[in-house]
C-alpha cells in the first residue's frame, strides 16, 4: 500500500486538554487500520489557518464539521464514516443534536422525534462558536428558517463551544447551541457549565464525520473506511460525499 509522506493526522474536534489521553487512545485504535503507514503521533490544528490545513493533500485522517464541508471543503476532503453519538444525551447512532443552554429556564428533555425543541430567540444575545458551524449556528438556522443572528438580539462569535458555554455562564450571552458531545465534555470539565440549564434542542442531524484528503491513496482510504465501520462507526449517508 503506497502513501504520500509525510502524512498528517489529527482528532481536533473534541480534543479538550483534560481529554488528551482519551484522544490519543482513540487514535491508537483507529491507527490499527494501517499501522505500517499511518503516523503514530497526532498533530494539532492551528485554528488561525485551519482552512489551509484541511486543504493539505497530506492530511490523511481528521474530523471536520458538516458546516465547512458543505460550504466548500468537500472539494478537498472525503468523508470516511460517521462516529456513533449514542453515548451522549442528544445523540443517536450517527446523529447528534445541539443543546440550547441558558443561565435559567425550564429544563427540556430530548425530543422523542427527530425535530427540534426550540425557545424564542427574540431579545436574547446568542453565542456561537463560528458562523459556518453546523452544531453552533447552521443547524439552528435550518430549524428557524432564518439566520439566528438576525432573529436574536445579536450574536457573539466565541471561537469554540467551550468559550460559548463560558460566555453564557458569565452573562456576555444569553443562549448558545452546543453539540451534545461538547456539552457532555463541558459538564465533565468546565465548572461554569453546572450553572446552566438545557432549555431546548436542535433537530437531529448527522454528526461530524471522520475525513481524509481526496488525494489519499485509494487503498488507504478503503482500509480506513473498513476499519472504522468494523469498529462501530456508521456509513456516510448517500449523496454526502460530494
Amino acid at each position: 500500500m503506497s502513501a504520500r509522506l509525510p502524512l498528517y493526522v489529527s482528532l481536533p474536534m473534541y480534543d479538550w486538554p483534560e481529554c488528551r489521553d482519551a484522544t490519543e487512545a482513540d487514535w491508537a485504535r483507529i491507527r490499527q487500520a494501517a499501522p505500517e503507514v499511518l503516523p503514530a503521533a497526532l498533530g494539532r490544528i492551528d485554528w488561525s489557518c485551519a482552512d489551509a490545513y484541511f486543504r493539505d493533500p497530506a492530511l490523511v485522517f481528521s474530523q471536520c464539521c458538516w458546516g465547512p464541508l458543505s460550504r466548500g471543503l468537500l472539494e478537498w476532503l472525503e468523508p470516511l464514516a460517521q462516529p456513533d453519538y449514542s453515548a451522549f444525551e442528544g445523540g443517536r447512532g450517527p446523529f447528534y443534536r445541539s443543546a440550547l443552554v441558558a443561565r435559567s429556564g425550564a429544563a427540556v428533555a430530548v425530543p422523542d422525534g427527530p425535530g427540534p425543541a426550540l425557545v424564542p430567540l427574540e431579545g436574547l444575545r446568542l453565542a456561537i462558536n463560528e458562523r459556518d458551524s453546523l452544531s453552533g449556528c447552521l443547524g439552528l438556522w435550518d430549524d428557524l428558517g432564518a439566520d439566528p443572528c438576525t432573529v436574536a438580539a445579536g450574536c457573539l462569535e466565541t471561537g469554540s463551544h467551550r468559550a460559548s458555554v463560558r460566555a453564557v455562564a458569565e452573562g456576555r450571552a444569553d443562549l448558545a447551541a452546543i453539540d451534545c458531545r461538547s456539552w457532555a465534555l463541558a459538564l465533565a470539565h468546565e465548572p461554569c457549565a453546572q450553572s446552566l440549564v438545557v432549555v431546548g434542542w436542535t433537530s437531529e442531524r448527522p454528526g461530524l464525520p471522520y475525513v481524509t484528503s481526496r488525494a489519499t491513496d485509494p487503498a488507504l482510504k478503503s482500509a480506513l473506511r473498513a476499519h472504522l465501520l468494523r469498529t462501530g462507526c456508521h456509513p456516510v449517508a448517500e449523496g454526502r460525499n460530494g
